[in-house]
């Protein structure tokens, strides 16, 4: 089972100029659709004179693409195609263009905005995350010293347990995806 997914570490930069205009691509690591809505919306805002936002993004299996007014295929595309290139998710890329007076044509779109989100992605340190689940653990009391073995056994952080009248522990725990039954079966035989 695949619990790993490639992103960039941090926020980076890039930018490409041809023929007047000025293409600035921003990368950013995301985990859901507000985060990605915030950094467009926080773009729009600080290059509210720019004439295109364009972006694509790739979370998890979702994907999308927006051209902002560029001929249809010329921004979103080639910015995700760079997405692909790099193998990421998790990400999103805006290039905000200022028009520099000369007419680029569908091409030169297409190369312009993928050249831009390459220059961002170059300027990134990419990273290999794991998938995790929070699930919640219980066992008795008198199993703690059992089952915190368990937990570094298998590499879990243990988190604030919780105890009821009846001495029973419960605590949430976050578990890698590959590791999820195996652990949920270990406390069940509690």
């Amino acid at each position: 089972m695949q619990d790993t997914y490639k992103t960039i570490a941090a926020a980076s930069e890039g930018i490409y100029k041809e023929k007047g205009s000025k293409f600035l691509a921003y990368a950013f690591p995301v985990n859901s659709k507000e985060e990605i809505e915030e950094n467009i919306t926080l773009l729009r805002k600080k290059y509210f004179d720019a004439r295109h936002h364009c972006y694509a993004w790739q979370l998890g299996g979702n994907t999308r693409t927006f051209d902002d007014g560029e001929p249809s295929g010329t921004a979103g595309k080639p910015i995700y195609g760079q997405i692909l290139s790099y193998q990421l998710t998790n990400i999103l890329i805006v290039v905000v263009r200022y028009f520099g007076g000369v007419l680029l044509g569908t091409g030169g779109l297409t190369k312009a905005y993928r050249q831009a989100a390459s220059e961002a992605l170059k300027n990134a340190a990419t990273v290999e995350r794991t998938i995790t689940e929070n699930i919640r653990i219980t066992f008795p009391y008198e199993k703690t010293s059992a089952a915190m073995k368990i937990l570094k056994e298998n590499e879990i952080v243990p988190s604030k347990p919780s105890y009821d009248r009846q001495g029973i522990c419960t605590m949430p725990v976050q578990v890698r995806l590959r590791d999820v039954e195996k652990i949920k079966n270990m406390f069940e035989d509690f």
